[in-house]
């Protein structure tokens, strides 16, 4: 008996648990909705003030979602923090990541984007974003070297990508590779009709 009494008390004490879970996910699911709302509607110091009201330093998705609202409302240096704190919680995951280099990049933080982008690539050599913009980054820093690479894997993946084959074409004549560049900037014209900065480089290679 005592065996049977122990094993309903352990089922009783496991549907209470489950129930207390079930209405967690609710309450928190309806503070995401709202979170949502005010979002939409702009009000984003109200759509960060329903979530920190349940606020649990162990939860990732309040923590990006958190991360996601202070840089909308300018708060990069709280962003930062939140996106660290949900890097932390799951550090294989590159979303987090991706959401940390918007407040990085805000402030100029240059060396902590690159180093998610280094990160990010590490674990997905192919993600087209993450190569873009890397590809701009060196861009910006007069390595042309290293921006083409990072353009052609982008282009290689995706050829319709007409950001990408333009800024691969400037990479180029950037490097001196006139002709190169100009066979880039015209392929660029034909899927992108009209385009001022293909059309202002091949005045430059004339």
């Amino acid at each position: 008996m005592d065996i049977l009494r122990r094993s309903l008390l352990g089922f009783t004490l496991t549907l209470a648990l489950i129930s207390l879970k079930a209405q967690d996910t609710k309450a928190i699911s309806e503070v995401f909705s709202s979170s949502y709302t005010y979002e939409y509607d702009g009000n984003y110091a109200e759509a960060i003030k329903v979530l920190k009201d349940i606020y649990d330093p162990d939860s990732y998705h309040i923590n990006a979602r958190l991360g996601w609202l202070s840089y909308l409302s300018g708060q990069f240096t709280e962003s930062a923090a939140f996106y660290q704190k949900a890097i932390e919680l799951k550090p294989y995951a590159i979303e987090a990541r991706f959401g940390l280099i918007n407040p990085a990049s805000a402030m100029g933080n240059w060396g902590q984007v690159k180093s998610q982008y280094i990160y990010i690539l590490n674990v997905d050599p192919q993600n087209v974003k993450a190569n873009y913009y890397f590809g701009l980054m060196y861009y910006e820093t007069k390595d042309y070297a290293q921006a083409a690479l990072q353009f052609e894997r982008v282009i290689n993946l995706y050829p319709f990508n007409s950001e990408a084959l333009l800024m691969y074409a400037w990479s180029n004549f950037q490097l001196g590779k006139t002709r190169e560049a100009e066979v880039l900037f015209n392929e660029v014209l034909i899927i992108n009709p009209g385009n001022a900065s293909a059309l202002e480089g091949l005045e430059l290679i004339k």
